[in-house]
Parts: C-alpha cells; structure tokens; sequence
C-alpha cells in the first residue's frame, strides 16, 4: 500500500493552493486556485520551479520557491491535522504500508512529524528526490515497489492528485483516487481507477478491489 504524503496522509493541498496563489499575484503570475491545481498540485519541485522559471525567469522562480518553503513551513507550525479520517483507515488496514510524495524529505519529517505520522512510516518514505523523474512518470512508484520488496501489480496506491493516479497507472498499479481535497474528482478518474471521498472508506474499498 503506497500512500502520497500531501492532501492523502496530511491535510496541506488547500494551503499550499492558497500560498501558491498569493505569491503568484504577489510575483507577477496572476493564477486562480484551478489554474494552481492543474499545473501545480502532486508535481515535484522541478517541475514547478521550471514552469514558473518558463513564465518569470529563474531569478523569479527561485525567490518564488523560497518564499513557499518558509510560508508553508510557517503555516504547518501553526496547526496542521492528518486528513479526516486517515487515522482511522490507518488504523483498520493490516497492508504493508510506505510513503512516495513529489515533496522532499525534509518536507516530509516536517509535516508528518507535525501531525504524529513520521514515526507510523519511518524507513519507508520516498520522495520525488530518489528517481530520475517525478509523477506523472511512474519512476517513485516502481522505486518504493521495489524497496518494499512488492511486485509492482500487488501494489494499491492513494493519491489525491492527477499526476499521482497517472503515475500510478503508468506503474501498472491499482489507483485510488481520494477527491477530499482541491482536485476535482473528475481528474482522477481513469482505468484501473477507483475514486472516493472519504478516507475512512479505504480499507473497504481496497478489500472490495
């Protein structure tokens, strides 16, 4: 069972959406919460520096990213909760169970150690940093596959992005696409693809699969 971390295990999507529009309007790329989730949401720091570094130029995109990271880690420190119900789907799965996000690692011990759920995944979190390319490419997915010693086609994947549940297709996994969060669920429907949006549903989703 591969778990995306932001919007999945952490409720951060929302804000990150609202921090990605202000510096936009704050920068000089005006850009609605759609527009933010359509290029931005569930891609990786590349991905994101060299879109806004296409738009902005790398001076720009740089100072951009700078400004995220320290608001984001600012706005995590003043409260951040696990997704609704994630704790309670955790708690009823019995599944091996790692961590593949387009976040890095720093990241990741920031939010999931925020939120209690660092030391539940410790060992088996993998960010987009480890493989030669980000979602939607199924690089991370066939990475933590392979560190977990699971055949790729024995592995369920929750992502709440639509990068994400194409990765996960293109992995040859089974794609669950949780619609809770900013990304509409008709961008993640796909083969293979089950959609939902409510945690607490997926471990009967996945034993109905």
């Amino acid at each position: 069972m591969i778990f995306d971390c932001d919007g999945v295990l952490v409720d951060t999507e929302r804000l990150a959406v609202r921090l990605q529009v202000a510096l936009g309007a704050e920068l000089g790329w005006p850009l609605t919460a759609d527009e933010v989730v359509e290029r931005f949401i569930g891609r990786s720091k590349e991905s994101i520096v060299g879109q806004i570094s296409e738009r902005l130029g790398p001076q720009a995109a740089a100072r951009w990213w700078s400004l995220l990271v320290r608001r984001h880690r600012d706005a995590v420190d003043t409260g951040l909760a696990p997704v609704d119900g994630l704790p309670e789907a955790l708690a009823a799965l019995t599944l091996p169970t790692c961590v593949a996000s387009s976040g890095s690692h720093e990241k990741m011990r920031h939010t999931l150690g925020r939120t209690g759920l660092y030391a539940r995944f410790e060992g088996r979190i993998h960010s987009a940093g480890d493989v030669a390319r980000g979602k939607p490419a199924p690089d991370l997915f066939l990475y933590a596959a392979r560190r977990m010693g699971v055949d790729p086609a024995a592995c369920a994947v929750v992502e709440d992005s639509a990068p994400g549940v194409e990765a996960a297709r293109a992995a040859g996994m089974r794609a669950f696409g949780y619609a809770g969060g900013p990304t509409p669920a008709g961008r993640l429907e796909g083969p293979g693809t089950v959609v939902f949006d409510d945690m607490r549903r997926l471990p009967e989703l996945l034993a109905g699969a």
